[in-house]
């Protein structure tokens, strides 16, 4: 019995010497990275799950997916390194995509991002149900006219003021760029894909091209230089222009038709960018006493 009483202290102190959670649990500064930790796709992967593509343009592809914990919808967009046209340097001295650092900043949620060698993967809310607004056009055709293209503009002038108060250039507005949430019932104006947008000033110009070729405001082709808020203007008198005649616009094709080019714009070729009437994005609210094209 006493050798019994004299074992037994012995083993509770090995037992207290030696605790199973201190065996297993090593101290963080110990642990060697896990393969998920050093690895950004495997991080994406571990989050998220990518489906069926949705989309693919000139700046790179968009998939369907979804969020693992929750099952949120989202959209996942494969950016390669050589189509990530603009940089930005944040305020810790960081250097971004420019197309994350703007997207922070538009009305449009950025979930997350990743760093892969050779691309960019953003992963942005996804409202459902929601079409671009080409598409919306084009399965409306018989009842949308000038009310709903109205509508539609109205939400798409107050979209880009708010980026003009942000100081972010879309530079690429157009129909298939526009998105149109449907959730709540009564379409819900988006814009989408800021691949090619940056953070402008007031009277910045810009002398390399970014966008759609033939959206390109007419200053550009006279001159080579455009900026910010006349080109905004143009873009969204673009998207108008195709929602109610179903047909694709040229710039060039109009400038081609000289006396209406210069009636409804006021620009002669070969005229200084200070001669043209130039239109901001708040006056395109109020009134306009500018002729509609027929149909």
């Amino acid at each position: 019995k006493q050798e019994e009483e004299h074992r037994r202290p012995q083993l509770i102190l090995l037992s207290q010497r030696f605790p199973a959670k201190r065996v297993w649990s090593l101290p963080l500064k110990f642990r060697g990275n896990t393969a998920e930790e050093d690895n950004p796709k495997l991080r994406f992967e571990a989050k998220y799950v990518e489906l069926h593509p949705l989309g693919e343009g000139g700046c790179g592809s968009v998939f369907a997916g979804y969020r693992r914990s929750d099952h949120l919808d989202i959209a996942i967009k494969h950016v390669p390194n050589k189509y990530q046209y603009c940089k930005h340097v944040d305020e810790e001295g960081r250097q971004l995509s420019g197309e994350v650092a703007v997207i922070s900043r538009a009305p449009i949620a950025l979930l997350d991002w990743y760093v892969l060698p050779h691309e960019l993967i953003l992963v942005l809310e996804r409202p459902m149900p929601a079409v671009d607004l080409q598409t919306y056009v084009e399965d409306c055709r018989d009842t949308f006219g000038e009310k709903e293209a109205k509508m539609i503009l109205k939400q798409l002038v107050k979209a880009a003021i708010s980026l003009q108060d942000k100081k972010i250039f879309h530079r690429d507005i157009k129909v298939e760029n526009i998105l149109i949430d449907m959730s709540s019932g009564a379409p819900q104006v988006r814009l989408i894909d800021f691949g090619v947008s940056c953070f402008t000033e007031t009277h910045s110009e810009y002398t390399t091209f970014y966008g759609t070729e033939i959206h390109a405001p007419p200053e550009w082709w006279y001159e080579h230089t455009y900026s910010a808020r006349p080109t905004t203007v143009w873009q969204l008198g673009i998207v108008l222009f195709e929602c109610l005649h179903n047909k694709n616009f040229s710039s060039t094709k109009l400038m081609e038709k000289n006396e209406l080019f210069h009636s409804l714009v006021g620009f002669s070729p070969g005229a200084p960018a200070s001669h043209t009437k130039k239109v901001t994005p708040p006056e395109c609210l109020s009134t306009s006493t500018l002729p509609v094209p027929s149909r």
